[in-house]
């Protein structure tokens, strides 16, 4: 019983180690300003999480930031204009996206 009981505690303790590095990923969200799909590359005008009726995804703040997208799993190619929401990792100095959600192209699949 109480090797059982061990291994149980063990194979949970594994399990949250393996998955506690995925779950500290970091999000931005913005406007999409290129997207340089040979460099692999997304470049977005991050937003703030002040929305209102005129900004509905937030408000600019003139922060633009740029993401390699070169392992990242990508939904629908994002144009500049469209509003992206990148879940990221930093590695070796880079912004490495793992996540690229195209929050436009979203919205209008739903209609």
């Amino acid at each position: 019983m109480r090797i059982r009981l061990l291994c149980c505690v063990l194979s949970l303790l594994l399990a949250v180690c393996f998955t506690l590095p995925a779950l500290a990923a970091n999000v931005s969200h913005g406007k999409c300003v290129t997207n340089d799909e040979k460099g692999k590359s997304i470049t977005i005008e991050e937003y703030d999480l002040k929305k209102s009726a005129e900004h509905k995804h937030g408000q600019p703040t003139g922060k633009e930031s740029t993401f390699d997208c070169s392992e990242a799993l990508m939904g629908i190619t994002p144009q500049p204009g469209d509003i992206l929401r990148i879940a990221w990792q930093e590695k070796g100095g880079k912004k490495m996206a793992i996540r690229v959600m195209n929050v436009t192209k979203q919205d209008l699949m739903k209609k």
